[in-house]
């Protein structure tokens, strides 16, 4: 785990700290962003970089925040901890567990499934993209 982001770890609530630090798994259909759908960009709770974008998003069903692809090439681990392998997917920069890639997602955008914690991410709006820093990303809205 990178150490840059001590700071912003301890402003994480239980349940943030327990997903991002130790690869725990909220329950399904508990997260805030499990049935959200506003436009917008997803990005780490710990480190603030880009992960989602909100055009990317669709509803799986399966209780957790599902993502056709990520904005950048996120980590990619070998998980055995359910006594089947599973893909985990962490943030590229603070090492953030975000949860687990499955090849079960809609075929027609890649076949991919990114099955997200809420808990692992911080939405931000559209209209607040400028204001964070994210401009570069509203051409994805048109």
């Amino acid at each position: 785990m990178s150490d840059n982001y001590e700071k912003e770890k301890q402003k994480l609530s239980p349940i943030q700290y327990e997903v991002t630090q130790h690869a725990a798994t909220e329950r399904p259909f508990t997260g805030k962003y499990d049935e959200f759908f506003e436009p917008g960009i997803y990005v780490d709770v710990v480190s603030g970089e880009p992960l989602f974008s909100s055009t990317d998003k669709y509803d799986s069903g399966c209780g957790w925040p599902a993502f056709t692809k990520p904005l950048a090439k996120l980590t990619e681990k070998s998980d055995h901890r359910l006594l089947r392998e599973r893909t985990e997917v962490r943030s590229p920069k603070a090492d953030s567990h975000l949860g687990h890639v499955f090849d079960d997602g809609p075929v027609d955008k890649g076949g991919l499934r990114y099955c997200i914690n809420s808990a692992a991410l911080r939405f931000v709006p559209f209209d607040k993209l400028d204001e964070e820093g994210l401009g570069q990303y509203k051409s994805l809205f048109k």
